[in-house]
């Protein structure tokens, strides 16, 4: 049955329709017939239902003429659409916090993917640490003698945003630990947050391994192996894509997650994990990744996610 599909996400002229897993799933609705509106979370309104001012939106592969927005519309997010895809990209702020709230006032009337509340109670690096047990050692804090005391245990740390996303402001400190204090300095200055300090992991060389969940199944996994002088590998900062297996620590991993991602509706997941065995993150906000997984292994992951929206629809 066609859909009516809302998709609240970043602007559209500014993705790289080569790897957005959002623009890949806006191609899936469509071949299966469904109508695509477009708008941001800034469109949002409420005065007792929720509404978004939004575009009717086509989508093609084609470089510079890849989307045509039609007039635009005021939608009832409650009646006018079957479902909402929640999908732009972090940082996860009170602007974003907010749009889940607004979201979640609408769930017993739309599909919601992913189900706001859990977004909003599982950011990426702090719902990660209820599994610890798979983890490199971890920690998340303010202090700088904290920070200096677990550099001293571990030899070498890299020190990141609690929210932050694509890699952005990722530092590694060596065993001298110069320039932690300024780090933290800064980081303490930015972020009203705690920071996380991790130990370092020199597997990172051989790639930070992407694996993505349908509805609480292992859909595919891509190797994101980090550019020359880097420890990042993320793919918007220079990391390539290579074909990938899981090991038997990521299974036994996987078989922890998946039965708790399907329980709370988070039903479109990404997880990052290094050298076949350190979890890292839990990426439920806007992953990414499927493009290249689907490229590799011959599958496709957006009719994948279709259908299992399709499933949630026909449970409701």
């Amino acid at each position: 049955m066609p859909l009516r599909v809302a998709v609240q996400m970043d602007p559209l002229d500014r993705i790289n329709i080569e790897g957005d897993s959002t623009f890949a799933i806006m191609l899936g609705a469509q071949a299966r017939g469904h109508s695509l509106y477009h708008y941001a979370a800034e469109d949002l309104s409420w005065d007792g239902r929720l509404w978004a001012r939004a575009h009717p939106v086509t989508v093609q592969r084609v470089h510079g003429d890849h989307f045509r927005f039609g007039e635009p519309v005021t939608l009832d997010l409650g009646r006018d659409v079957d479902v909402v895809l929640m999908r732009q990209d972090p940082p996860f702020d009170l602007g974003y916090i907010t749009a889940t709230h607004l979201l979640e006032r609408i769930r017993s009337e739309t599909l919601v993917v992913n189900d706001p509340a859990s977004v909003r109670n599982a950011p990426e690096k702090v719902w990660v640490l209820d599994y610890a047990r798979f983890m490199p050692p971890t920690l998340v804090t303010r202090s700088l003698a904290m920070a200096r005391d677990f550099l001293a245990m571990h030899e070498e740390i890299v020190v990141k945003p609690l929210h932050g996303n694509g890699g952005k402001a990722v530092f590694k400190i060596g065993r001298n630990g110069e320039n932690l204090s300024s780090l933290i300095e800064v980081f303490n200055t930015t972020y009203r947050e705690p920071h996380v300090v991790q130990a370092f992991l020199p597997e990172i060389a051989e790639g930070d391994k992407r694996i993505v969940f349908v509805d609480g199944e292992v859909a595919g996994a891509v190797n994101r192996i980090p550019g020359e002088g880097e420890i990042r590998s993320n793919l918007a900062v220079g990391g390539k894509a290579a074909k990938t297996a899981l090991t038997a620590r990521e299974e036994e991993i996987c078989e922890a997650l998946g039965p708790e991602l399907k329980a709370r509706g988070l039903l479109f997941v990404g997880i990052d994990v290094i050298g076949g065995q350190w979890l890292t993150e839990i990426n439920v906000t806007s992953p990414t990744g499927i493009v290249a997984i689907d490229r590799f292994n011959g599958t496709d992951t957006p009719a994948m996610i279709w259908e299992a929206i399709d499933r949630r629809l026909a449970g409701r």
